[in-house]
């Protein structure tokens, strides 16, 4: 027979079980409001890249987190870029260097909702092939919402570039159900506008999923297709990467 206090012990288990924030972020291209846990370090060994009709594009490189402070993460991103265009040959070169800082401002348990403002600086890179070569500024806000195992998080913002012309918008929403312990899946709808004069914008919509191989080691993958102007913006799109979280 189960004594009361063990059972009391074991329904607090479960209510903390169903209550607890889905984790969310990457892989997918909208981000989450959730800053890495102070004083912890999460790092991603990552690829990226997007097929159009007549080129293929794309980075790895090194995605550092760190809880700087309670609702605060510094991050630093250090990739390397690979590019290749019909009727060319394959470039590979520095990506653009990113530093960043989210800070949560609102909670869930107070507000109903985790919002972060999330401003990240991207440097240029040497190639146009493997990067931009203008620097530029993304100035985002993030929304999160979780319930009983189900999160729902998004937002958007825009690219200030020192190219004005490069200035462009972006917004994007996910939805994530962690179906067993150790895997979560969800599904994702994004947008971003030209990204220069004349350039045409585009629509996706992504799947995404994380599985936990250990308390420490986690891998994570992302597929999605353009629905809007595929053949000259995404025809598609891959994200992978091993997490290390400490």
């Amino acid at each position: 027979m189960v004594r009361p206090i063990e059972r009391a012990l074991q329904i607090v288990g479960m209510i903390t079980a169903l209550s607890s924030p889905a984790l969310a972020g990457p892989p997918y291209i909208s981000d989450d409001p959730e800053p890495t846990d102070f004083k912890h370090l999460e790092i991603y060994a990552f690829t990226s890249g997007t097929r159009t009709l007549n080129s293929i594009n794309g980075h790895a490189g090194i995605d550092f987190n760190y809880g700087a402070a309670p609702n605060l993460q510094l991050t630093a991103v250090l990739p390397a870029g690979f590019g290749q265009a019909a009727g060319s040959g394959s470039q590979i070169g520095v990506g653009n260097f990113q530093f960043a800082a989210k800070y949560r401002f609102l909670h869930q348990d107070s507000f109903g909702l985790d919002v972060s403002f999330f401003p990240r600086l991207f440097l240029p890179s040497g190639s146009s092939t493997t990067g931009d070569i203008n620097s530029s500024i993304l100035l985002p806000l993030w929304l999160e919402k979780d319930w009983r195992g189900w999160s729902v998080f998004g937002g958007g913002g825009c690219v200030i570039s020192a190219d004005s012309a490069a200035n462009h918008c972006l917004a994007g929403g996910v939805l994530t159900r962690q179906v067993v312990t150790k895997l979560q899946l969800g599904v994702e709808v994004s947008y971003q506008t030209g990204q220069a004069n004349g350039a045409l914008s585009t629509a996706a919509v992504g799947l995404g999923a994380r599985y936990d191989l250990a308390d420490n080691y986690h891998l994570l993958a992302y597929f999605n297709r353009g629905v809007q102007n595929a053949n000259e913006t995404n025809q598609y799109s891959w994200y992978a990467a091993l997490l290390f979280t400490f």
